[in-house]
Order: structure tokens, then C-alpha cells, then sequence
């Protein structure tokens, strides 16, 4: 029966491509302590093997593959030409990882507790208005309710799929969101991506609306979830405008 292998860690070498794969070197680190009366071990070089479509769905890149840290599961193979497997062992890779970042996990958990904090204080802040309004006319405000539809409510109503996020001001085309350079250049945590692209599968429809300027689209916060709409292949997404905030 073969001999199964995981490696953590990241890349010690660039990536190089191949027909039908890419090859990447990494290395693992002995153990601090021997057995008493044996040499204590060494790091050891290790050589990876990947498929195309499998490492392409990890969105590694050849830079990022160097600082990023990566879990590899697979199988040591002995039918690799030596001068594309510089390491001591070569890994056949069955599945490969990308492990979240200590820091991009505080930071996301972080913007998460602010946005919840901020939706209780808009929701009491509803509450506590809709209070006062019904004391000033107790009489009449049920009426005003039903009458008071905007044009932009109406326009709303009529573009929305049949179920939209609390907060949701408008519906606009996936493909005209514009994402700035520095939304480009962070990667959200995985797991809670993973959470969101549940939720939508099991309710229609994203968990909050998207925040972006009205005039240019551009995207202003909620990355995480232009990435899950993207990944679901959403023709429309729920947005609210920076200026309504």
C-alpha cells in the first residue's frame, strides 16, 4: 500500500511549469530532539508535483506560492526525472491547501465584530426613530407608512430577485463593479468565504449587500462576498451606496 505524506509550509524555490503540472520545491524540518544515542535529524528537501487545474483552483500564484502557507497530501514517487526533482524526495500531490494566515484571520474576525456592531447600531437606531415617530402622531403615521414610497423604493421592488439582504438599496449587473488595486491584493479568510458560499447556497441570496460609490461602482467594502458572488457565478448582486451608509 502506498505511503501517504503531508507537508506544511511554504515554497523554498520558484515554481516551475511544466505540459500537464507544476513542480515546486519546499522543505520540512527534523525533529529538535533524538532518540538518546542516535543523530539528531536533519531538514529534509522535498519536491512537489501538482496538476494544472488543481493547483490553478488554490489561486497560487509564483509569487505568492513563496510566502504563502501551504498543506500538501500525497505520495513519494520514484519515476520523476532527476533533473526536474532536485529534492531528495519527490511528492505526488492528491491535494493541496492554502492555510489561512494568523494575522489575515485576526484582521477579518476583526472587520467582521465591526460590521455586526455597526448593523445593531442602525437597527436601534430604526427602532428608537420608528418609536418616536408613532408618540408624534399615533393616528395618522400607520398611513404614512403605507403611503410613503419613494422612487427608489419602487425601482428596487422591481429590479431585486424575490429575496435581498436586510439593507439592500439597489440591484446592479456582477460585471459592472469595479474593484480596487489594494481589495486585489488581500485574500479573505477562507473558511468564512466557505461559510458565506453555504449560506447562499441554502438561502438564494447573499448574506449582506455590497457597498460601492454610486456613480463609478466602485467596490468600497464587502470583498469577501464580491468573491463568493464571483465563485457562484451571481449576474446580479445586492448593493447599498457608500453616501447611505
Amino acid at each position: 500500500m502506498p505511503h501517504k505524506m503531508t507537508l506544511t509550509g511554504s515554497a523554498t524555490g520558484p515554481l516551475r511549469e511544466y505540459d500537464r503540472y507544476v513542480a515546486f520545491d519546499m522543505r520540512e524540518k527534523g525533529s529538535p530532539s533524538a532518540p538518546k544515542g542516535l543523530k539528531k535529524s536533519t531538514f529534509i528537501s522535498y519536491t512537489v508535483f501538482v496538476a494544472k487545474k488543481a493547483f490553478n483552483k488554490t489561486g497560487l500564484t509564483k509569487k505568492s506560492i513563496m510566502h504563502e502557507k501551504i498543506l500538501v497530501q500525497g505520495e513519494p514517487t520514484l519515476d520523476i526525472p532527476i533533473d526536474e526533482c532536485p529534492g531528495e524526495i519527490g511528492i505526488i500531490c492528491f491535494q493541496i491547501t492554502v492555510l489561512p494566515n494568523k494575522n489575515d484571520k485576526e484582521a477579518n474576525d476583526s472587520n467582521d465584530k465591526k460590521e455586526a456592531k455597526q448593523e445593531a447600531s442602525k437597527a436601534q437606531q430604526e427602532v428608537a426613530a420608528t418609536k418616536q415617530e408613532e408618540k408624534q402622531d399615533p393616528v395618522s403615521q400607520p398611513i404614512a407608512k403605507e403611503e410613503k414610497k419613494d422612487a427608489e423604493t419602487v425601482q428596487l421592488e422591481e429590479k431585486q430577485l424575490p429575496t435581498q439582504p436586510k439593507g439592500t438599496k439597489d440591484v446592479v449587473s456582477f460585471d459592472d463593479i469595479i474593484v480596487p488595486e489594494a481589495f486585489l491584493k488581500t485574500r479573505p479568510n477562507p473558511v468564512k468565504t466557505e461559510e458565506v458560499i453555504e449560506f447562499v447556497k441554502r438561502t438564494g441570496h447573499l448574506d449582506k449587500p455590497l457597498t460601492i460609490e454610486k456613480d463609478s461602482k466602485v467596490l468600497k467594502d464587502g470583498y469577501r462576498r464580491y468573491i463568493v458572488a464571483k465563485t457562484l457565478k451571481m449576474d446580479h448582486v445586492p448593493v447599498v451606496y457608500d453616501d447611505q451608509k
